[in-house]
């Protein structure tokens, strides 16, 4: 994370602040989101030989995400089950629809705009409601961050 602090900061990124060790960056930038994802994607291809997709939102779009939860009751009794995944693109109401009848377990979905919900009861490494089956029914990338996570991060782009 040290790494990516710096090339962050080489970047022109300012007050670059990781959280954990799985890539959660928090930063300043004068850049749009999607022209801010493009860099990164590209300067860290470039300068660390990582080639992964950036899920940009501002501190003002993850504060709406905790406040659209659909899954509140869900978020106070087992946050660690509630998956908030930010995805490249929207999708529509059809791949949603397809993404549901894809459950084979009692997960549940929600989306809202650019941001999935996604309820794993069971647990969420038995599932077969994986990164994958969620990509590949909405058409779109994303990246899951378990509720307890989301919550960190929204505070975090809020100084807090």
């Amino acid at each position: 994370m040290a790494t990516l602090r710096e090339a962050l900061a080489e970047l022109g990124m300012g007050n670059p602040r990781t959280l954990l060790q799985s890539g959660n960056v928090v930063l300043e930038s004068t850049k749009t989101p999607a022209a801010l994802e493009a860099l990164l994607e590209k300067a860290i291809a470039e300068r660390l030989g990582l080639v992964t997709d950036f899920f940009v939102r501002t501190a003002r779009e993850w504060g709406a995400v905790l406040g659209a939860n659909p899954f509140a009751r869900e978020a106070a009794d087992d946050p660690s089950h509630l998956l908030v995944m930010p995805l490249k693109s929207a999708p529509r109401a059809p791949q949603v629809e397809a993404l549901r009848a894809a459950i084979k377990g009692r997960e549940r979905v929600a989306v809202d705009g650019r941001h999935a919900y996604l309820v794993y009861p069971d647990g969420i490494g038995r599932s077969k409601l994986t990164i994958a089956v969620v990509e590949s029914r909405l058409g779109t990338r994303g990246t899951g961050r378990n509720w307890n996570t989301v919550q960190k991060l929204a505070a975090l782009a809020r100084g807090d």
